[in-house]
């Protein structure tokens, strides 16, 4: 079945040399480089990616910055840690310490009580 609407090889073959031909016209008839038009594009195309390196700078630095006290941070903190474990490790020392100063007392009292216990103990016997 044939389509009403074919229509033939010669006018399908027109059309699109038409096209083609439409097609390099709007080519030809664009702007060229030298023209005070697309050099003002150009111009403007620079001015806007100038403006986008200057953003993007400013943005690294930025950036930088902000890392830069981020670790300022990050070493205050390490060091209060490192002196909050120094006066932990001082006062578990000192605790110690303060134990073993009071054992020899403590045995010497427990010594004397126990004496005392057995003192008691014989008088009785």
């Amino acid at each position: 079945m044939k389509n009403p609407n074919d229509r033939s090889f010669t006018d399908r073959k027109a059309n699109s040399a038409a096209a083609k031909q439409a097609l390099l016209e709007r080519f030809k008839a664009r702007p060229g480089p030298d023209d005070p038009i697309m050099q003002q594009r150009r111009a403007e195309r620079q001015a806007i990616a100038d403006a986008r390196a200057v953003r993007d700078a400013e943005k690294a630095a930025a950036r930088a910055e902000a890392e830069r006290l981020a670790a300022i941070e990050a070493a205050r903190l390490a060091e209060e840690e490192r002196l909050a474990e120094i006066a932990r490790e001082a006062a578990r020392k000192a605790e110690q310490a303060r134990r073993d100063a009071e054992r020899p007392r403590k045995v010497l009292l427990e010594a004397v009580q126990y004496a005392q216990l057995r003192a008691a103990g014989k008088g009785r016997r």
